[in-house]
């Protein structure tokens, strides 16, 4: 049906109006006015509409009112009312709902992938572009954001009518508007004037925070039109932050949505918050080139824009933070995130097959957002920076307010290069998975006499990643770094024969390969004085995978990430440590092996948190790791103390929001005086979103078990799974090891649920409860609940079966890890 559909129309313009009562539980009254131009008619005009058919009032073609025909989420137009040409269709109806996302006072559409038609009649699909004419009715006090200028607007009693002026052409994910009840500020910077709509109260955050929103946006913008030579391509560039936002961000063009907390930070935020929130502005401004201008034909290439996003977001941040490494900041960024879904059962090709656009939401994942920004910068290597620049810009030129897919791309590469691009794609781009790389070295009176390099596909493939990488000879005085391409399953490595013999060797020292390394487990005491940053970090992350490959034992691992907790100088590289420890931590010990090392692990956090000299970020990302795992009797006082403020952590220094959180730990870890200080802290919170979150978070962390399964009970229902960011949290909460002995009765019901989830939630959801439920666990009863889970249900959908599997590796590994600790 799309690919007729595509041949069978063009010329869409949607004119739409909704009029937004102010009481949340009244319907929106709406209409469509369609224009639509026809050159085929053998076929009836379908119109994508994912509501109830009572949802639609009434339908007008050409001037006459036709019978109602709507099925399986169509509405379908008889070709007898139709005409090769110009063609006016008119529906009134009521707006669909699911992904209108009402509260009291504000409301915001988030369409992605194919949501547009569960509000309005339309043609969902990417490679129908259309302009949007949107009038909008809403109560008086509110605010009205869209992809387009404001034309007009008047006062209707208690309500105002503001009519906008044409969209930019767009497909149906991109269309959106933003009402309710926020503050506006605008800036002008570099020409253009933007304007953002919050909800932000802390006085603080919003003078700290605003300017920088803003040139972040005009720095992107400028790179941006530099490195592709083609100027901001629509007419406006405005943003609206929103509290407990689902993603980090949308792309929607004229009108970008924003997760409030992301963007609003205060004097004392980390490094890595201030890094991730300039990621975030940089990935949304690149959409605006690659996504909305150049749209992909079909979201099978959903990864192509966010691969875009995201590699462009890296370049516009290592300009925009010139004090940073940025080569450290990209492995940071990508390469464990990348490896959590690649290493598992459940792993997929950045290109993956979409039969139904239903199935859409079920692509993205860390594969597109973390493992093919590496494999875009391997293609950079492949093909020359400067050629793959000048690719870039052909592809934006070509395709621009058009569709493109991958084969496109190639195309554009190889006639800029000499590499063979299509080739070199199979393996990186349509196959899932990683190598696991592998050495053979013999010594001969200190010299090396013979050295090679081999790979093997860790899913068992016959798979060959063609890569580039570097390994660093670690001698007394110095390291030798030799660059390698690896391009064979075996292949020698010349440039190392003849050289002494080193004290160690550092595989991927440049982290630039993607696989998992070798890994001398007599050697990964010396991985904190390894002195280059971005090589210390990386071996922090092979360290990490070797545990998981079986080549080092989790406690041993430990111990090497409790020895950079104190020592580690870097921010950045601490902030990974401590997630690597935390997650063998809970993930990786029994709980007897917890215990056993709980005492030494809080006080190696406690002590370095407790010195003088560090910043005040390392602070925060201290404390963050500290709050994470002291769940022991002084541990808890120590927060308890922290809370009440009875004692001040040197530079370190806490936000109102960094003061809940830590009343919601008391509570999970069941300090004595938990109630109490629930309480207190939920009344002292300022700002009524975020005090909305905190009531309807604090049943997750009852010592009742009653009130904890309550929770759980209401989140069957899909009116309470609203606010998913809110639900993930609680979730966590529920299903947090302290607390599995109560929780593990809830796992298979959660399992059964996927299903429901994904039809009534937003396309990160799915993984996101997985995550936050089966994903929790490492036990062997949780093992034995998947198991029988997967037995029992044959037919689960195979897009939802890679989730379930990419959320529950632990319990694979943990079983037998946990076994032989």
């Amino acid at each position: 049906m799309a690919q007729y559909r595509k041949k069978q129309l063009s010329g869409v313009i949607y004119h739409l109006t909704f009029d937004i009562p102010l009481e949340k539980s009244n319907p929106i009254p709406s209409s469509l006015k369609l224009e639509v131009n026809l050159h085929d008619l053998t076929h009836p005009l379908y119109l994508d509409f994912n509501e109830e058919s009572d949802h639609l009032k009434r339908v007008n073609v050409n001037g006459e009112d036709i019978e109602i025909l709507h099925e399986k989420e169509h509405l379908i137009i008889d070709a007898k009312h139709l005409s090769i040409g110009g063609n006016v269709v008119n529906i009134e109806f009521d707006a669909g709902e699911l992904s209108l996302n009402r509260n009291s006072d504000y409301l915001y559409t988030l369409l992605v992938p194919d949501r547009a038609s569960t509000l309005f009649p339309c043609f969902d699909q990417p490679n129908i572009k259309a302009r949007y004419v949107l009038e909008i009715t809403a109560p008086k006090t509110w605010e009205v954001l869209c992809g387009a200028h404001l034309d007009s607007q008047e006062e209707k009693g208690k309500a105002v009518r503001y009519i906008f002026k044409p969209t930019d052409l767009m497909s149906t994910y991109l269309f959106s508007f933003v009402a309710g009840d926020f503050k506006t500020t605008q800036q002008e910077l570099d020409g253009l004037e933007m304007k953002m709509l919050y909800r932000e109260t802390d006085a603080d955050k919003i003078t700290t925070s605003t300017y920088a929103i803003f040139t972040l946006h005009d720095d992107a913008k400028q790179f941006l039109e530099d490195y592709t030579k083609y100027k901001f391509p629509f007419q406006k560039m405005d943003f609206a932050t929103i509290p407990g936002f689902q993603y980090g961000g949308m792309e929607h063009t004229g009108a970008i949505q924003y997760r409030e907390s992301t963007l609003f930070l205060d004097d004392n935020a980390t490094q890595n918050q201030k890094l991730n929130r300039a990621k975030l502005i940089a990935h949304e401004t690149a959409h605006m080139w690659f996504g909305n201008l150049v749209t992909m034909n079909w979201f099978d290439d959903v990864w192509l824009k966010e691969v875009f996003a995201n590699f462009m977001a890296d370049k516009i941040t290592s300009k925009t933070f010139p004090e940073v490494n940025h080569q450290l900041n990209f492995m940071r960024e990508h390469y464990a995130s990348a490896y959590s879904e690649d290493r598992t059962q459940g792993a997929t090709p950045i290109k993956q097959h979409l039969g139904n656009l239903k199935n859409a939401g079920t692509l993205y994942g860390r594969i597109v957002y973390n493992k093919s920004p590496i494999m875009m910068r391997q293609l950079e290597a492949l093909v020359g920076e400067e050629a793959f620049r000048k690719g870039m810009q052909n592809y934006i030129r070509k395709f621009a307010n058009a569709n493109a897919d991958w084969s496109d791309l190639v195309a554009i590469l190889d006639a800029e290069s000499e590499a063979d691009v299509k080739a070199w794609s199979k393996v990186w781009v349509y196959e899932s998975g990683r190598p696991i790389v592998s050495d053979s070295i013999v010594y001969s009176n200190g010299i090396i006499k013979y050295a090679s390099i081999s790979q093997k596909a860790e899913d068992g493939s016959s798979h060959i990643w063609a890569q580039n990488f570097s390994i660093g000879l670690v001698y007394n005085d110095t390291v030798k770094v030799m660059p390698v391409l690896l391009k064979e399953k075996q292949q020698i490595m010349d440039d190392l024969i003849g050289l002494p013999k080193p004290e160690s060797i550092i595989y991927n020292y440049d982290a630039f390969g993607y696989g998992v390394f070798p890994m001398d487990s007599s050697q990964i005491k010396y991985i904190p004085k390894i002195q280059d940053k971005v090589a210390r970090a990386y071996s922090y992350i092979n360290l990490y995978e070797n545990v998981l490959t079986g080549n080092i034992k989790p406690k041993n691992a430990l111990a090497v990430y409790l020895d950079g907790i104190s020592s580690e100088p870097e921010e950045l590289v601490l902030g990974s440590i401590c997630g690597y420890a935390s997650s063998l931590f809970w993930n990786y010990l029994s709980p007897e092996g917890r215990e056993a090392r709980l005492a030494d692990f809080e006080n190696i956090v406690k002590q370095r948190l407790l010195k003088i000299s560090d910043t005040s970020g390392i602070k925060k990302t201290l404390f963050y790791l500290f709050e994470g795992i002291a769940y022991s009797e002084s541990g808890r006082e120590m927060l308890y103390d922290i809370w009440s403020k009875k004692i001040e952590v040197s530079n370190l220094k806490l936000n109102e929001n960094d003061y809940t959180g830590l009343a919601f730990t008391l509570a999970l870890f069941e300090h004595e005086k938990a109630d109490a200080i629930l309480e207190t802290a939920i009344e002292g919170v300022s700002n009524p979103d975020r005090k909305l979150r905190a009531v309807f978070l604090a049943p997750s962390v009852s010592k009742d078990e009653r009130i904890r399964d309550a929770f759980m009970d209401r989140l069957w229902k899909a009116e309470h799974r609203e606010k998913e960011s809110w639900v993930v949290s609680g979730l966590q909460n529920i299903h947090h090891p302290l607390r599995q002995a109560s929780s593990i009765k809830h796992l298979k019901k959660s399992l059964e649920f996927t299903e429901e989830i994904q039809l009534t939630g937003d396309i990160f959801f799915p993984k996101n409860w997985l995550s936050a439920t089966i994903g929790m666990y490492s036990s062997k009863d949780a093992f034995y609940i998947l198991e029988t889970f997967l037995k029992e249900n044959p037919d689960f959908p195979v897009v939802l079966k890679n989730k379930l599997l990419q959320t529950a590796d632990k319990l694979y590994r943990a079983k037998h890890m946990i076994e032989n600790n």
